[in-house]
C-alpha cells in the first residue's frame, strides 16, 4: 500500500457543496466533517481506551492478547450484510470523498472494522479516520523483515494519534520450517508467493477472522494490472470474517479513486508524518529484501519484487484482484514460480491414482478428509490457514488429511466422480464406505470442519 506523487498547495475533492477545513478542501453533499472534527470535539491527540483486539481464532495460542489498543468503538447492531446491499452502497459512494467513505465505514461497523496499515503512505487512512472524530482501530502485519525505518514510523504514528497498533505476527514454526527448507532468500529463485503466504497472508487471515470489515489503502492507479477495477467498498472475495463463510467480510477502499499525487498533497497539507524511506526514493514499501527505490519515471510497484513479472505485483493480501486468466495451468501467477497451496507435512498431496484408490476402497484403515482445490481460487486461499490447522490437529487421530488439485485436466473427472461443484469442495471418506460425503457448509473454520468430521467418524 504505497505510492509516488507530486506536490501542490491544497487538494480538492469535487462536490456540489464544498467545505474547507484546516487548509484542505473536502466535499460531500451531506457530509459535514467539521461537525465532528478534532477541534470541534476538543479531542486530544493522545487517546487510549480498552479496545477489543483482533482475535481471529480465540482458541489458538498465538491469538492477539487483548490490550489497550486503538480506540474503543461500540458494537454495531447491523450484523447481516447482503451482497446486493454492498453493491448498492458502492454505487452510492463511488464519487464520494475518502473522508466521507471512511466516516461511513466507521459508522456502519464500529469496533468490528479496522484499518490495515503497512507503514507507507496509507497513513492517510489513519488521518482520515482521526478527522471523522470517530473511534477507530489499526492493525499491521509484522513479517519480521521490515525496514528499521518502518518500525520507527510505527512508533511515530502511535504517538501522533495516541493509539496502539495491533500487530499480527507469522507463526514461528512455519517461518522456521520455511527458512530451514528454502533458506532466507528463497523468493529470488522461486518467487515471492510462498514467503508472503507464511509471513503475511496467514497472519492476515487470523486478523480478519476477528472482524466484519477492514479498510485498505488500495488505489486503482497503484497497479493497472491488478487494481484497476478496485471498488470503494466490496464483499471481500478472498478472506472470511468473524461470521465465517463466503461473503462474511467487507473490504473498504476509501482512496480507490484518488490519484497518488493527491494522496501526497493531502499528507503534506495536513502535516502528517511519513516513512523516512520515501525521501530515499522508496514509494511502495514492503519487506526490506523485496523492496527497493524506483528511478524517475518508473511505476511505484516496480520497486516491489522487481525480479518478477510487473503485471502481478500482489503478495496475496489482495489476492482477489488476480483473475483466473492471469494464472497459468501450473498454478503459477504469470510465470513467477510455484504457487501451490495447502502445503503442510500433515497434508497428503493425492495424485489421480491416489484419489481413485480412495474411491475404490470400502474398508480403509483410516478415515480421510480431502479438499478438491485450484491454486488460483481465492476461496481456496481463504480457507488455507484453517485447513492446515485442521491437519495439525488431526495428526495421529486416525483421520488422514489430503488435497487433490481438481482444475485443468482433472476437472471433468472431479465433477463426474467427486461431486465437484465449485472450488473448494471438501469430501469425507469414512472407514467402511466407498462413497464420500460432501461437506455442505460454506463455513470453513477449524471448529466447523471438526464438527463435521466428529459427526461422521
Amino acid at each position: 500500500m504505497a505510492l509516488a506523487f507530486t506536490a501542490s498547495t491544497t487538494i480538492a475533492f469535487s462536490s456540489s457543496n464544498s467545505r474547507t477545513e484546516q487548509g484542505l478542501q473536502f466535499s460531500s453533499s451531506n457530509f459535514q466533517p467539521s461537525d465532528r472534527s478534532p477541534a470541534a470535539l476538543n479531542l486530544p491527540r493522545k487517546r487510549s481506551a480498552a479496545a477489543k483486539a483482533l482475535n481471529a481464532e480465540p482458541k489458538r495460542n498465538d491469538s492477539i492478547v487483548p490490550s489497550a489498543a486503538t480506540v474503543f468503538a461500540p458494537d454495531v447492531v447491523d450484523k447481516a450484510i447482503e451482497v446486493e446491499d454492498i453493491e448498492r452502497l458502492a454505487q452510492d459512494l463511488e464519487k464520494a470523498s475518502p473522508l466521507e467513505i471512511m466516516d461511513k465505514a466507521l459508522e456502519k461497523y464500529g469496533n468490528d472494522i479496522a484499518i490495515a496499515f503497512s507503514g507507507a503512505e496509507d497513513v492517510a487512512l489513519i488521518e482520515y479516520a482521526y478527522l471523522t472524530g470517530r473511534p477507530f482501530r489499526v492493525f499491521s502485519l509484522d513479517t519480521g523483515r521490515l525496514n528499521p525505518e518502518t518500525y520507527k514510523f510505527f512508533d511515530t504514528v502511535e504517538k501522533r494519534y495516541g493509539i496502539r497498533i495491533e500487530y499480527m505476527f507469522p507463526d514461528a514454526v512455519e517461518v522456521q520450517a520455511l527458512v530451514r527448507t528454502k533458506g532466507l532468500f528463497l523468493f529470488y529463485e522461486d518467487g515471492h508467493q510462498e514467503c508472503c503466504r507464511v509471513r503475511k497472508v496467514r497472519p492476515l487471515r487470523r486478523a480478519l477472522k476477528g472482524l466484519r470489515a477492514w479498510i485498505t489503502g488500495q488505489r486503482k492507479d497503484q497497479s493497472p494490472g491488478t487494481r484497476s477495477e478496485v471498488s470503494v467498498v466490496q464483499v471481500d472475495p478472498a478472506f472470511e470474517g468473524m461470521d465465517g463463510g463466503i461473503g462474511s467480510l467487507v473490504k473498504w477502499n476509501p482512496v480507490a479513486n484518488v490519484a497518488g499525487n493527491d494522496i501526497w498533497n493531502f499528507l503534506r497539507t495536513m502535516e502528517v508524518p511519513v516513512n523516512t524511506l520515501h525521501a530515499q526514493g522508496y514509494i511502495s514499501i514492503g519487506c526490506e529484501p523485496c523492496t527497493r527505490p524506483v528511478l524517475p519515471g518508473q511505476h511505484e510497484r516496480e520497486g516491489r519484487w522487481w525480479w518478477e513479472d510487473a503485471k502481478a505485483k500482489e503478495c496475496g493480501l489482495h489476492k482477489g484482484n488476480l483473475k483466473e486468466e492471469n494464472v497459468n495451468g501450473n498454478g503459477s501467477v504469470n510465470g513467477n514460480g510455484s504457487s501451490d497451496i495447502f502445503e503442510s507435512q500433515n497434508i497428503v498431496n493425492l495424485s489421480r491414482p491416489g484419489i481413485e484408490n480412495l474411491l475404490k476402497m470400502e474398508d480403509r484403515k483410516d478415515s480421510w478428509i480431502t479438499v478438491l482445490y485450484a491454486p488460483w481460487c481465492p476461496f481456496c486461499h481463504a480457507m488455507e490457514a484453517s485447513y492446515v490447522e485442521l491437519a495439525n490437529k488431526l495428526a495421529g487421530s486416525g483421520v488422514k488429511v489430503g488435497k487433490f488439485r481438481a482444475d485443468g485436466d482433472q476437472k471433468a473427472f472431479a465433477q463426474q466422480e467427486l461431486q465437484l461443484g465449485s472450488f473448494p469442495t471438501i469430501l469425507f471418506f469414512r472407514k467402511h464406505s466407498s462413497r464420500p460425503i460432501k461437506y455442505p457448509s460454506e463455513k470453513r473454520d477449524v471448529e466447523s470442519l471438526m464438527a463435521f468430521i466428529n459427526a461422521l467418524r
